[in-house]
């Protein structure tokens, strides 16, 4: 039996092991199905990057307390219209919810939602109406969740600024070529240093609550229904956490608006869809808007704006580090994954009228 076989068996207990295979297309934690006997429902392994994750007991914290609050919510709730599911931490065979190796590897298993898949780019309006009624059931389901109970498990995390201060001290530890497409990077970041604060700024002022937020809202962390092709629910929920709805909003239609995807070498063509956008946002807002004040409102445009330049501006700085943090298939792959980022705000920037026209319209 190998390693993962052997892993595998740990969350299993008595069921048959048939295969696990890798799974996924995740940029931090190592993801493998594992398919066991027909007669029982298949699971999901994931090694924890423990250099991501440095307190991974308390990523595993937060996902109990929320799947169970979510569960709760769910048993109260009356004639549900539609499926939503939420995936469910295993134990092992000794009632743990992680196994870690003898080197210290966390491993962790999870429940695989059945009859559903992911898409790394929005197929059409109609998909992205229900990647935004994801996150919007998602955020309502949470809402009334107290942040307090969940552990800050990164701290930092879509901090802009603290992004920007360490860009700024990786900087000089450069030493490769200042070729075009680094010059453009480094002057765009250069020219939106002060706007960057934007968001804290509203959350310092107490205009913008924290609020337990997903983290990472991308459209292939919503799962669809194979058979009606609605969202059934959001997966990879690692960065559960108290945060700003906003970063979650703006992740999101950074992820879903650009029709290219964020991993296109064609960068130069990238532009932002403001028609998925209102489709979205429409999907966003049939669950959300009853708990959306009117400041949440005011700062939509540069959520969406500020999440597509500080994903960028991650991507440089680990391409400037040496591609420390992000995995990467070949070395110029974060500069590449900036500069779609980078271009898709310049985007986002040129039609911040009709963005706004359209926020204002489905208020």
């Amino acid at each position: 039996m190998d390693r993962l076989n052997i892993i595998a068996q740990q969350f299993a207990t008595s069921r048959l092991i048939t295969n696990v295979r890798a799974f996924g297309s995740g940029n931090i934690n190592d993801t493998f199905l594992v398919t066991v006997d027909a007669a029982e429902p298949h699971f999901v392994l994931q090694r924890i990057n423990t250099h991501v994750f440095q307190q991974p007991a308390l990523v595993m914290q937060n996902m109990r307390i929320f799947t169970q609050h979510v569960c709760d919510k769910l048993q109260h709730e009356v004639n549900l219209a539609r499926r939503w599911a939420v995936p469910t931490v295993l134990l092992t065979i000794d009632d743990r919810d992680h196994w870690v190796e003898p080197d210290g590897t966390y491993w962790r298993a999870i429940s695989f939602i059945d009859g559903s898949a992911s898409l790394d780019i929005i197929q059409d309006l109609a998909h992205g109406r229900e990647v935004g009624y994801a996150l919007g059931r998602f955020h309502h389901l949470i809402s009334d969740l107290d942040p307090a109970q969940l552990a800050d498990t990164l701290e930092g995390f879509h901090i802009t600024p603290q992004y920007l201060e360490y860009y700024q001290r990786v900087l000089p530890t450069y030493t490769g070529a200042i070729d075009p497409e680094v010059d453009y990077c480094l002057k765009f970041i250069q020219e939106r240093q002060e706007w960057a604060r934007v968001l804290e700024d509203a959350k310092s002022d107490g205009k913008l609550p924290l609020r337990p937020i997903h983290g990472d809202p991308k459209v292939n962390n919503v799962m669809i229904c194979t058979t009606t092709q609605q969202a059934i629910g959001i997966i990879d929920l690692d960065t559960v956490k108290p945060g700003l709805v906003h970063y979650d909003i703006g992740d999101c239609l950074r992820s879903g608006c650009n029709p290219l995807g964020e991993e296109t070498t064609a960068w130069e063509q990238v532009q932002f869809d403001t028609q998925m956008c209102r489709a979205m946002l429409e999907g966003y807002l049939s669950q959300a808007s009853g708990f959306l004040t009117s400041d949440d409102y005011e700062y939509l445009f540069d959520a969406i704006r500020l999440i597509a330049f500080e994903l960028g501006l991650r991507f440089f700085t680990d391409y400037l580090a040496g591609n420390v943090y992000f995995k990467v298939k070949y070395p110029n792959h974060n500069l590449d994954r900036a500069l779609v980022q980078f271009k898709l705000t310049e985007s986002i920037e040129a039609q911040e009228t009709a963005i706004r026209s359209i926020i204002e319209d489905l208020r």
